[in-house]
């Protein structure tokens, strides 16, 4: 019989991002068809039909009742680890990422992260604030605050080590949601100089909110990233829900 583990799907889906990622198939080029992963995994359709509805969410492949599945291109999703991490995030793109920590302290919670952590604003929160590199050059700033029962983790960790984000996790706590708003913003002269650009200068803002798998809030950050080294795209295909949400401001 064939092998139907609960985790087949998601074989078959890496097995095919792994093509395109690395060009085995390129643009335009046709999937294997059903038959041949059916064969080649020992797999049912179900399977395969589930794993090419993955690759078809994330913007890799069009595909229809009835029609092969074609690429669309090689570009890379963003998992989850990396939404949460910025080491995780360069890191899994084949940067050398480097950090310099100027804050590990616990201090009252700033209005905004209160606000989101259901705390009050002269609550205690642990707080990380530090500077974010590529090859040794600054490109981000970043800005945590971690409820106490998160943050007591981190008080005693050396934060130019590597990732947070791994280290608590390590330790227990729970990364299940992330809520995260981009907005664009310019440098002040503390930003500029941290980030070796001119006062004024464009700068992503990117505000993460992330929560356990009960929805209790574990972390409020805010990033700021140098707009000249970084953007974003995003591929839809029709008949799929876009994670992105337009919203305009006053």
């Amino acid at each position: 019989m064939p092998a139907r583990g609960v985790q087949q799907h998601k074989k078959i889906a890496d097995y095919l991002r792994g093509l395109i990622k690395d060009e085995s198939i390129k643009a335009g080029d046709f999937l294997p068809s059903e038959a041949e992963l059916c064969e080649k995994f020992n797999s049912s359709r179900g399977p395969v039909r589930q794993a090419i509805s993955s690759l078809r969410a994330e913007g890799l492949v069009s595909s229809g009742r009835g029609r092969r599945s074609v690429v669309l291109g090689s570009f890379t999703a963003e998992n989850f680890d990396a939404i949460c991490s910025i080491t995780n995030w360069l890191s899994g793109r084949g940067y050398n990422v480097g950090q310099k920590t100027l804050w590990t302290a616990r201090r009252p919670a700033p209005k905004e992260a209160a606000s989101y952590l259901r705390i009050s604003e002269d609550e205690q929160v642990v707080f990380v604030h530090r500077i974010r590199s590529i090859d040794g050059a600054p490109v981000a700033i970043e800005r945590m605050y971690f409820p106490l029962h998160v943050g007591k983790h981190i008080l005693d960790f050396d934060a130019d080590s590597g990732s947070i984000h791994n280290h608590l996790m390590a330790q227990g706590v729970e990364f299940d949601n992330a809520h995260r708003e981009l907005t664009l913003t310019c440098a002040s002269e503390e930003d500029a100089a941290a980030l070796s650009c001119e006062p004024g200068t464009p700068l992503w803002r990117i505000h993460i909110e992330l929560s356990d798998h009960a929805g209790r809030p574990v972390e409020y950050t805010t990033n700021l990233l140098r707009a000249d080294r970084m953007k974003v795209g995003i591929t839809n295909v029709r008949g799929t829900t876009s994670p992105l949400e337009v919203i305009l401001t006053d």
